[in-house]
């Protein structure tokens, strides 16, 4: 095994990037940039801090963020496991990425930025459902936008390919198998379909 130890190694088996690769980052949302993430549902918000990092698929019934201005994204942190994992990252470090898909495109949109937890009731009230609210708001600052290269999403196949997930393990086999039988897998599949309907929001 020849492990790459020094970034000159890598620059010199890699070799330099193409123009489009490097005049694509802008520090804020251009026109075009703004179109595609205004349009995306679904994201993966990577964060870091003390105990590691960590990727959190973020997900909406429209667009998983608001954009308050070229700079500035608005993410409502909707209901979840209550782990906080990404919201602890931000709080104790503030870096963040994000990568947006929309279904059918080999386009992915990153940004690269820091964000902060907010709670003020008025941003809060903004993304009212029915009366429920997040709890608080990831507001993100851009500090580089760009389009990610086709081939990886060329290459699995993502949108084209179909579905997969036949005979996959369900969550509940994954805790009956990791807990040895202390928890009960069939019941907890049949359970969360209502359980996540009632706290969807």
């Amino acid at each position: 095994m020849t492990r790459v130890t020094r970034i000159e190694e890598l620059e010199a088996l890699y070799g330099s990037p193409g123009l489009a690769a490097t005049v694509k980052v802008t520090p804020g949302l251009t026109p075009a940039y703004r179109a595609f993430i205004a349009r995306s549902r679904f994201c993966v918000l990577s964060t870091v801090g003390p105990e590691g990092t960590d990727g959190s698929p973020r997900g909406d019934d429209g667009p998983v963020v608001t954009i308050a201005d070229d700079r500035t994204l608005l993410m409502p942190d909707w209901r979840g496991n209550n782990r906080m994992d990404s919201l602890r990252n931000i709080v104790a470090d503030g870096r963040v990425s994000l990568m947006f898909l929309i279904p059918g495109s080999t386009t992915a949109m990153r940004v690269n930025g820091c964000a902060v937890v907010e709670t003020d009731p008025a941003l809060c009230a903004r993304f009212d459902r029915d009366g429920a609210q997040p709890r608080s708001v990831i507001v993100i600052t851009t500090t580089e936008v760009y389009s990610q290269c086709a081939r990886a999403l060329i290459r699995s196949g993502l949108w084209t390919v179909g579905d997969q997930s036949a005979g996959l393990p369900s969550v509940g086999d994954m805790l009956r198998e990791i807990t040895e039988g202390g928890i009960d897998g069939a019941a907890y599949d049949a359970e969360w379909p209502g359980r996540a309907a009632k706290t969807m929001w």
